[in-house]
């Protein structure tokens, strides 16, 4: 049977290193982390399950992508990139507006579609840092012979570690959540949050 093979095949002494390398590559600040630490700051976790899961989702789908040699195209075809590039500072900078804007906590009344289910899950598909660190996670540990074999562990795995680190920055958000019920200080961490996701955005897109 396949999945009977698939695991007898799999070298389990390589999934530690890579959950390491996974941890320390994608769980590091990009425009994902960030939304989700401002989606659980401002809105805390239940009304932000919807951008958490559109976030895991996006950044799946270019997992997948990865796995399938999808960079290898965009990488030959330059325009391809230079249009993915487009689409998310122009997404960026419109996520980065309702996070700067966000009312306080005092005055909230709902959910922001900024931080929609189909809103994380554009960020997670036109998130450059995903694109970069995936890549670099796929390619530092091989965990079977066979390249599909080795392709479905990783995608198993990394796509574990998502759901990890996705939830884990949503958590960390509602840390900030007492700071965001002063209109003053909730300005201030707020333009802070947005500030470091167009910074994350063009520091991934420099690399």
């Amino acid at each position: 049977m396949p999945d009977s093979i698939l695991v007898t095949e799999i070298r389990w002494q390589s999934v530690g290193p890579l959950l390491l390398t996974s941890l320390a590559i994608m769980g590091s600040p990009g425009p994902a982390t960030i939304s989700l630490v401002a989606a659980g700051s401002v809105y805390a976790v239940r009304r932000s399950l919807p951008h958490l899961v559109g976030v895991i989702v996006g950044t799946t789908i270019v997992l997948v992508a990865v796995a399938n040699g999808f960079t290898l195209a965009l990488l030959a075809v330059p325009a391809i990139g230079s249009i993915l590039a487009g689409i998310s500072a122009a997404y960026v900078l419109w996520l980065a507006y309702h996070i700067a804007t966000a009312p306080p906590l005092s005055k909230l009344t709902g959910a922001s579609n900024a931080f929609s289910l189909m809103g994380g899950a554009i960020l997670g598909i036109v998130n450059p840092k995903a694109w970069v660190a995936i890549a670099a996670v796929f390619a530092s540990v091989q965990l079977a012979d066979a390249p599909t074999n080795d392709a479905a562990a990783k995608i198993v795995v990394l796509t574990v570690t998502i759901i990890v680190i996705s939830a884990t920055w949503l958590v960390a958000g509602t840390s900030i959540a007492p700071l965001l019920r002063d209109p003053r200080r909730a300005r201030l961490v707020n333009a802070a949050l947005a500030a470091g996701l167009v910074g994350a955005t063009a520091l991934a897109m420099l690399r």
